[in-house]
């Protein structure tokens, strides 16, 4: 089984790339390889830099870098020899099983939509994020970005995807799901909003509970949460600023340390015909290695295609 990984992806690639790579490596079996995307030279001068053997990796050249700020879908468009192109060329010809990158997160937003393109019968692909819970667990939070603007029928497709990938990937048997909104009673909320809860009281593929408000986001009440990609980002990204808080004034304990972004590594793109994990552009060697493993897991279940039979249906 072959992974690959966006060599030049993230602030400071490769290096941390190759150090996260490394370290993901002792979990793969002997039959499984590891595809670094990039610049070989460059590659391999980082590999001799931090004394890691670039043999232990399968490198494929790729001489064009998409930077983190360039727009992405002309990026794709005009860097076709870009690592994050390539991946995507590799993965939608089936050469390797999974692809991740922590580069330009909607270069590979778009990559995943327009290469492997999205599974027959999926309106919107989601980006997918983990909200820890106060016992223990995690909760799926989608979308976290790739969708700002949603209809209350791509709402109720994000229900059916994430209750697919927490039941495959979370071993949440019947998750519970719900819509996050400004409270909990029935007719709250956006017309979409509203119209989507209609939509779910009246739909047999998920275990709806209702509406929860941001006081619920912790709490044990929902496995999935349900929101567009507006909310979910700033959702997310006041999880990663208040870790940093809690961290600076050295208010952690095993809870709050879990909003750490590293122990997740990544966020997966349900709904295309690839298993797909987008990075944090800052990420550190930790998060590069979950990164990687998050796609590894993927790849071993064949995660994606769960959600071709599902929506096959």
């Amino acid at each position: 089984m072959k992974i690959a990984v966006d060599a030049m992806g993230g602030n400071l690639a490769p290096d941390h790339v190759v150090i996260g790579a490394a370290q993901a490596l002792k979990s793969f079996t002997e039959a499984d390889s590891l595809v670094l995307l990039g610049d070989k030279s460059v590659i391999q001068a980082s590999c001799e830099k931090l004394q890691i053997s670039h043999q232990l990796f399968e490198l494929h050249h790729a001489p064009e870098v998409i930077g983190i700020d360039e727009h992405p879908t002309k990026a794709l468009a005009q860097k076709q020899h870009s690592s994050i192109a390539e991946g995507f060329h590799l993965l939608k010809n089936k050469e390797i099983r999974a692809f991740c990158g922590a580069g330009n997160s909607g270069a590979m937003q778009m990559g995943a939509l327009f290469s492997v393109k999205p599974i027959e019968g999926v309106i919107r692909p989601s980006l997918a994020g983990l909200v820890p819970k106060e016992d223990g667990g995690y909760a799926l939070l989608l979308d976290t970005g790739a969708n700002t603007d949603v209809r209350q029928d791509v709402l109720l497709q994000f229900g059916e995807l994430g209750s697919i990938y927490a039941a495959n990937m979370m071993g949440i048997e019947n998750p519970r799901v719900a819509l996050l909104n400004l409270g909990k009673e029935e007719g709250r909320g956006t017309l979409f909003t509203q119209a989507a809860y209609q939509l779910y009281s009246g739909s047999s593929k998920v275990n709806f509970i209702g509406n929860i408000d941001g006081s619920d986001l912790f709490n044990n009440k929902a496995d999935v949460i349900v929101c567009d990609g507006f909310t979910g980002n700033v959702a997310s990204k006041m999880i990663e600023a208040f870790y940093d808080l809690l961290k600076k004034r050295n208010f952690l304990d095993d809870f709050f340390t879990r909003f750490n972004y590293e122990a997740v590594g990544g966020s997966p793109i349900l709904g295309v015909n690839g298993n797909v994990v987008v990075g944090h552009d800052a990420s550190s060697p930790e998060a590069i290695k979950n990164m990687i493993l998050l796609a590894y897991r993927m790849a071993e279940t064949n995660f994606y295609q769960k959600i071709k039979v599902a929506f096959g249906d």
